[in-house]
Protein backbone atom coordinates (compact mmCIF):
# COMPACT_ATOMS: atom_id res chain seq x y z
CA UNK A 1 0.00 0.00 0.00
CA UNK A 2 2.83 2.40 0.90
CA UNK A 3 4.59 1.66 -2.39
CA UNK A 4 1.35 2.29 -4.29
CA UNK A 5 0.86 5.67 -2.58
CA UNK A 6 4.50 6.62 -3.20
CA UNK A 7 4.34 5.72 -6.90
CA UNK A 8 1.00 7.45 -7.47
CA UNK A 9 1.40 10.46 -5.15
CA UNK A 10 1.07 12.99 -7.97
CA UNK A 11 -2.06 11.31 -9.34
CA UNK A 12 -3.59 11.11 -5.86
CA UNK A 13 -3.00 14.85 -5.38
CA UNK A 14 -4.84 15.56 -8.63
CA UNK A 15 -7.72 13.26 -7.62
CA UNK A 16 -7.98 15.03 -4.24
CA UNK A 17 -7.91 18.38 -6.03
CA UNK A 18 -10.73 17.30 -8.37
CA UNK A 19 -12.85 16.02 -5.50
CA UNK A 20 -12.38 19.23 -3.48
CA UNK A 21 -13.18 21.28 -6.59
CA UNK A 22 -16.41 19.36 -7.15
CA UNK A 23 -17.41 19.87 -3.51
CA UNK A 24 -16.62 23.60 -3.67
CA UNK A 25 -18.67 23.96 -6.85
CA UNK A 26 -21.55 22.03 -5.32
CA UNK A 27 -21.74 24.11 -2.15
CA UNK A 28 -21.20 27.35 -4.10
CA UNK A 29 -23.92 26.69 -6.66
CA UNK A 30 -26.53 24.60 -4.82
CA UNK A 31 -28.59 27.49 -3.41
CA UNK A 32 -28.90 29.72 -6.48
CA UNK A 33 -27.49 27.81 -9.43
CA UNK A 34 -29.33 29.54 -12.28
CA UNK A 35 -28.71 33.10 -11.05
CA UNK A 36 -25.00 32.49 -10.44
CA UNK A 37 -24.51 30.92 -13.88
CA UNK A 38 -26.35 33.86 -15.49
CA UNK A 39 -24.01 36.29 -13.69
CA UNK A 40 -20.95 34.35 -14.84
CA UNK A 41 -22.15 34.15 -18.44
CA UNK A 42 -23.08 37.85 -18.60
CA UNK A 43 -19.68 39.27 -17.60
CA UNK A 44 -18.04 41.96 -19.71
CA UNK A 45 -15.53 40.05 -21.83
CA UNK A 46 -13.05 42.94 -21.94
CA UNK A 47 -12.77 43.15 -18.17
CA UNK A 48 -12.46 39.37 -18.03
CA UNK A 49 -9.58 39.52 -20.52
CA UNK A 50 -8.00 42.25 -18.37
CA UNK A 51 -8.15 39.87 -15.40
CA UNK A 52 -6.25 37.23 -17.42
CA UNK A 53 -3.78 39.92 -18.50
CA UNK A 54 -3.07 40.79 -14.85
CA UNK A 55 -2.22 37.15 -14.15
CA UNK A 56 0.12 37.12 -17.15
CA UNK A 57 1.81 40.32 -15.91
CA UNK A 58 2.21 38.60 -12.52
CA UNK A 59 4.04 35.71 -14.21
CA UNK A 60 6.17 38.06 -16.34
CA UNK A 61 7.32 40.10 -13.33
CA UNK A 62 8.07 37.07 -11.18
CA UNK A 63 10.00 35.58 -14.11
CA UNK A 64 11.98 38.81 -14.39
CA UNK A 65 12.99 38.62 -10.72
CA UNK A 66 14.02 34.97 -11.17
CA UNK A 67 15.98 35.84 -14.32
CA UNK A 68 17.89 38.58 -12.49
CA UNK A 69 19.16 35.95 -10.05
CA UNK A 70 19.95 33.27 -12.62
CA UNK A 71 21.95 35.54 -14.94
CA UNK A 72 24.30 36.46 -12.08
CA UNK A 73 25.38 32.83 -11.87
CA UNK A 74 25.03 32.01 -15.56
CA UNK A 75 25.35 35.07 -17.80
CA UNK A 76 24.07 33.02 -20.75
CA UNK A 77 20.74 32.56 -19.05
CA UNK A 78 17.79 33.80 -21.12
CA UNK A 79 14.61 35.45 -19.89
CA UNK A 80 12.53 33.06 -22.02
CA UNK A 81 13.95 30.15 -20.05
CA UNK A 82 13.07 31.81 -16.72
CA UNK A 83 9.54 32.49 -18.00
CA UNK A 84 9.12 28.88 -19.08
CA UNK A 85 10.32 27.73 -15.66
CA UNK A 86 7.90 30.10 -13.89
CA UNK A 87 5.00 28.79 -15.97
CA UNK A 88 5.92 25.17 -15.24
CA UNK A 89 6.16 26.07 -11.55
CA UNK A 90 2.50 27.10 -11.60
CA UNK A 91 1.54 23.50 -12.34
CA UNK A 92 3.70 21.95 -9.61
CA UNK A 93 2.54 24.52 -7.05
CA UNK A 94 -1.07 23.86 -8.04
CA UNK A 95 -1.00 20.09 -7.54
CA UNK A 96 1.03 19.85 -4.30
CA UNK A 97 0.01 20.65 -0.70
CA UNK A 98 1.18 24.08 0.53
CA UNK A 99 2.51 24.66 -3.03
CA UNK A 100 5.66 22.75 -2.07
CA UNK A 101 6.33 21.22 -5.49
CA UNK A 102 7.48 24.39 -7.24
CA UNK A 103 10.86 25.05 -5.61
CA UNK A 104 12.23 21.47 -5.91
CA UNK A 105 11.30 21.45 -9.59
CA UNK A 106 12.96 24.85 -10.09
CA UNK A 107 16.18 23.52 -8.56
CA UNK A 108 16.00 20.42 -10.76
CA UNK A 109 15.42 22.57 -13.86
CA UNK A 110 18.28 25.00 -13.12
CA UNK A 111 20.72 22.26 -12.13
CA UNK A 112 21.25 21.51 -15.84
CA UNK A 113 22.61 25.04 -16.33
CA UNK A 114 24.52 25.83 -13.14
CA UNK A 115 24.76 22.79 -10.86
CA UNK A 116 22.74 21.85 -7.79
CA UNK A 117 24.51 24.18 -5.34
CA UNK A 118 24.12 27.31 -7.44
CA UNK A 119 20.55 26.38 -8.38
CA UNK A 120 19.66 25.98 -4.69
CA UNK A 121 21.18 29.40 -3.91
CA UNK A 122 19.21 31.05 -6.71
CA UNK A 123 15.87 29.52 -5.73
CA UNK A 124 16.30 30.32 -2.02
CA UNK A 125 17.10 33.97 -2.79
CA UNK A 126 14.19 34.16 -5.22
CA UNK A 127 11.92 32.64 -2.57
CA UNK A 128 13.15 35.18 0.00
CA UNK A 129 12.33 38.23 -2.15
CA UNK A 130 8.87 36.79 -2.85
CA UNK A 131 8.24 36.16 0.86
CA UNK A 132 9.40 39.68 1.73
CA UNK A 133 6.96 41.13 -0.82
CA UNK A 134 4.16 38.90 0.53
CA UNK A 135 4.84 39.96 4.13
CA UNK A 136 5.13 43.67 3.27
CA UNK A 137 1.75 43.63 1.53
CA UNK A 138 0.39 41.56 4.43
CA UNK A 139 1.69 44.19 6.85
CA UNK A 140 -0.05 46.93 4.86
CA UNK A 141 -3.26 44.87 4.91
CA UNK A 142 -3.19 44.12 8.66
CA UNK A 143 -2.34 47.73 9.52
CA UNK A 144 -5.08 49.08 7.23
CA UNK A 145 -7.69 46.79 8.74
CA UNK A 146 -6.60 47.83 12.24
CA UNK A 147 -7.12 51.49 11.28
CA UNK A 148 -10.26 51.21 9.14
CA UNK A 149 -11.84 48.02 10.61
CA UNK A 150 -12.79 46.65 7.19
CA UNK A 151 -13.77 43.14 8.29
CA UNK A 152 -16.17 43.35 11.19
CA UNK A 153 -17.85 39.97 10.62
CA UNK A 154 -14.83 37.65 10.32
CA UNK A 155 -13.03 37.97 13.66
CA UNK A 156 -11.86 34.33 13.78
CA UNK A 157 -10.39 34.50 10.28
CA UNK A 158 -8.65 37.76 11.17
CA UNK A 159 -6.83 35.91 13.95
CA UNK A 160 -5.81 33.20 11.49
CA UNK A 161 -4.48 35.89 9.15
CA UNK A 162 -2.37 37.28 11.99
CA UNK A 163 -0.93 33.81 12.58
CA UNK A 164 -0.32 33.46 8.84
CA UNK A 165 1.46 36.80 8.76
CA UNK A 166 3.72 35.80 11.67
CA UNK A 167 4.38 32.39 10.06
CA UNK A 168 5.46 33.94 6.77
CA UNK A 169 7.68 36.41 8.66
CA UNK A 170 9.28 33.50 10.51
CA UNK A 171 9.94 31.77 7.17
CA UNK A 172 11.86 34.83 5.98
CA UNK A 173 13.99 34.80 9.15
CA UNK A 174 14.78 31.09 8.71
CA UNK A 175 15.67 31.61 5.03
CA UNK A 176 18.03 34.47 5.92
CA UNK A 177 19.72 32.28 8.53
CA UNK A 178 20.11 29.47 5.98
CA UNK A 179 21.52 31.95 3.44
CA UNK A 180 23.98 33.83 5.63
CA UNK A 181 24.97 31.76 8.68
CA UNK A 182 27.58 29.34 7.36
CA UNK A 183 28.70 28.37 10.87
CA UNK A 184 25.16 27.51 12.02
CA UNK A 185 24.50 25.53 8.86
CA UNK A 186 27.62 23.44 9.41
CA UNK A 187 26.66 22.78 13.04
CA UNK A 188 23.16 21.67 12.06
CA UNK A 189 24.48 19.43 9.28
CA UNK A 190 27.07 17.94 11.64
CA UNK A 191 24.35 17.20 14.20
CA UNK A 192 22.14 15.62 11.55
CA UNK A 193 24.94 13.40 10.24
CA UNK A 194 25.81 12.29 13.78
CA UNK A 195 22.20 11.23 14.35
CA UNK A 196 22.09 9.39 11.01
CA UNK A 197 25.41 7.70 11.82
CA UNK A 198 24.05 6.60 15.21
CA UNK A 199 21.14 4.88 13.44
CA UNK A 200 23.55 3.38 10.86
CA UNK A 201 21.92 5.27 8.00
CA UNK A 202 25.23 7.01 7.21
CA UNK A 203 28.18 4.62 7.03
CA UNK A 204 31.18 6.91 6.50
CA UNK A 205 30.64 9.90 8.79
CA UNK A 206 33.85 11.78 7.92
CA UNK A 207 33.30 11.46 4.18
CA UNK A 208 29.72 12.69 4.47
CA UNK A 209 30.79 15.62 6.67
CA UNK A 210 33.40 16.63 4.08
CA UNK A 211 30.86 16.40 1.25
CA UNK A 212 28.41 18.65 3.09
CA UNK A 213 31.15 21.03 4.17
CA UNK A 214 32.14 21.52 0.52
CA UNK A 215 28.49 21.93 -0.46
CA UNK A 216 27.84 24.61 2.20
CA UNK A 217 31.00 26.50 1.19
CA UNK A 218 29.92 26.54 -2.47
CA UNK A 219 26.37 27.48 -1.48
CA UNK A 220 27.45 30.52 0.54
CA UNK A 221 29.90 31.58 -2.15
CA UNK A 222 27.01 31.64 -4.64
CA UNK A 223 24.83 33.58 -2.18
CA UNK A 224 27.54 36.26 -1.95
CA UNK A 225 27.61 36.48 -5.76
CA UNK A 226 23.86 36.95 -5.83
CA UNK A 227 23.98 39.75 -3.26
CA UNK A 228 26.98 41.67 -4.60
CA UNK A 229 24.66 44.39 -5.92
CA UNK A 230 22.18 45.25 -3.17
CA UNK A 231 20.01 47.38 -5.47
CA UNK A 232 19.28 44.35 -7.65
CA UNK A 233 18.03 42.48 -4.58
CA UNK A 234 15.67 45.32 -3.63
CA UNK A 235 14.62 45.68 -7.27
CA UNK A 236 13.56 42.04 -7.27
CA UNK A 237 11.49 42.68 -4.13
CA UNK A 238 9.83 45.57 -5.97
CA UNK A 239 9.07 43.34 -8.97
CA UNK A 240 7.35 40.87 -6.65
CA UNK A 241 5.37 43.61 -4.89
CA UNK A 242 4.05 44.91 -8.22
CA UNK A 243 3.35 41.33 -9.35
CA UNK A 244 1.35 40.55 -6.20
CA UNK A 245 -0.51 43.85 -6.47
CA UNK A 246 -1.61 42.87 -9.99
CA UNK A 247 -2.76 39.50 -8.66
CA UNK A 248 -4.59 41.10 -5.73
CA UNK A 249 -6.37 43.58 -8.02
CA UNK A 250 -8.11 40.84 -10.04
CA UNK A 251 -11.27 40.71 -7.83
CA UNK A 252 -11.76 44.43 -8.55
CA UNK A 253 -11.55 43.85 -12.31
CA UNK A 254 -14.01 40.97 -11.99
CA UNK A 255 -16.34 43.23 -9.99
CA UNK A 256 -16.23 45.69 -12.91
CA UNK A 257 -16.90 42.77 -15.26
CA UNK A 258 -20.16 42.29 -13.37
CA UNK A 259 -21.09 45.93 -14.00
CA UNK A 260 -20.51 46.97 -10.37
CA UNK A 261 -18.18 49.98 -10.08
CA UNK A 262 -18.98 51.05 -6.52
CA UNK A 263 -18.85 48.17 -3.98
CA UNK A 264 -15.09 48.42 -3.35
CA UNK A 265 -12.01 50.10 -4.80
CA UNK A 266 -8.43 49.11 -5.63
CA UNK A 267 -7.03 49.65 -2.14
CA UNK A 268 -9.80 47.59 -0.53
CA UNK A 269 -9.33 44.82 -3.12
CA UNK A 270 -5.56 44.63 -2.48
CA UNK A 271 -6.02 44.59 1.30
CA UNK A 272 -8.78 41.97 1.13
CA UNK A 273 -6.88 39.75 -1.30
CA UNK A 274 -3.80 39.92 0.94
CA UNK A 275 -5.96 38.62 3.80
CA UNK A 276 -7.35 35.81 1.64
CA UNK A 277 -3.87 34.71 0.51
CA UNK A 278 -2.56 34.63 4.09
CA UNK A 279 -5.47 32.32 4.99
CA UNK A 280 -4.37 29.99 2.16
CA UNK A 281 -1.11 29.21 3.95
CA UNK A 282 -3.06 27.11 6.50
CA UNK A 283 -4.77 24.77 4.03
CA UNK A 284 -2.76 21.52 3.45
CA UNK A 285 -4.59 20.68 0.21
CA UNK A 286 -3.32 21.24 -3.35
CA UNK A 287 -4.18 24.80 -4.33
CA UNK A 288 -5.45 25.45 -0.77
CA UNK A 289 -8.80 24.39 -2.25
CA UNK A 290 -11.74 24.99 0.02
CA UNK A 291 -9.85 27.34 2.32
CA UNK A 292 -9.21 30.06 -0.24
CA UNK A 293 -12.79 29.97 -1.48
CA UNK A 294 -14.11 30.21 2.08
CA UNK A 295 -11.72 33.05 2.90
CA UNK A 296 -12.70 34.91 -0.28
CA UNK A 297 -16.43 34.59 0.47
CA UNK A 298 -15.93 35.64 4.10
CA UNK A 299 -13.76 38.70 3.53
CA UNK A 300 -15.28 39.99 0.29
CA UNK A 301 -18.70 39.26 1.79
CA UNK A 302 -18.22 42.47 3.77
CA UNK A 303 -18.67 44.45 0.56
CA UNK A 304 -20.85 42.38 -1.80
CA UNK A 305 -23.20 39.44 -1.43
CA UNK A 306 -25.57 37.00 -3.07
CA UNK A 307 -25.01 35.58 -6.54
CA UNK A 308 -22.52 38.32 -7.48
CA UNK A 309 -20.14 37.33 -4.68
CA UNK A 310 -20.23 33.65 -5.65
CA UNK A 311 -19.86 34.41 -9.36
CA UNK A 312 -16.82 36.62 -8.74
CA UNK A 313 -15.28 34.00 -6.46
CA UNK A 314 -15.65 31.27 -9.10
CA UNK A 315 -14.19 33.47 -11.85
CA UNK A 316 -11.37 34.61 -9.54
CA UNK A 317 -10.49 31.02 -8.71
CA UNK A 318 -10.38 30.03 -12.37
CA UNK A 319 -8.32 33.04 -13.44
CA UNK A 320 -5.78 32.89 -10.59
CA UNK A 321 -5.50 29.12 -10.09
CA UNK A 322 -6.92 26.79 -12.73
CA UNK A 323 -5.74 28.95 -15.62
CA UNK A 324 -2.18 28.83 -14.24
CA UNK A 325 -2.37 25.09 -13.76
CA UNK A 326 -3.49 24.62 -17.39
CA UNK A 327 -0.80 26.94 -18.76
CA UNK A 328 1.80 25.20 -16.59
CA UNK A 329 0.74 21.80 -17.91
CA UNK A 330 1.13 23.10 -21.48
CA UNK A 331 4.55 24.57 -20.65
CA UNK A 332 5.67 21.17 -19.33
CA UNK A 333 5.11 19.74 -22.81
CA UNK A 334 7.21 22.42 -24.49
CA UNK A 335 10.87 21.88 -25.30
CA UNK A 336 13.25 23.38 -22.80
CA UNK A 337 14.35 26.90 -23.82
CA UNK A 338 18.11 27.33 -23.99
Amino acid sequence: MKNFIKKNKGKLNIVILLLITILVLYFSLKDDFSTIIKRVMSVNIWYLLLAFLLVIIYWLLRSLALHNFTKKINNKSKYASSLQLMLRTQFFNAVTPFATGGQPYQIYYLTHDMGTTAATSVIIQNFIVYQIALVLLGLVAVTSNHIFNLFERVTLLQHLVSIGFLTNTAIIVVMFIVSFSKKLNKKLVSLGIRILTFFHIVKDREKKLQEWDDYINRFHKNVQVLLERKWDFFKNILYNIVALTCLYAIPLVLLYAMGDFHSYGLFTAVVTSAYVMLIGSFVPIPGASGGLEYGFMSFYGNFIGGASLTAIMLLWRFVTYYFGMLVGALALNMKRVR
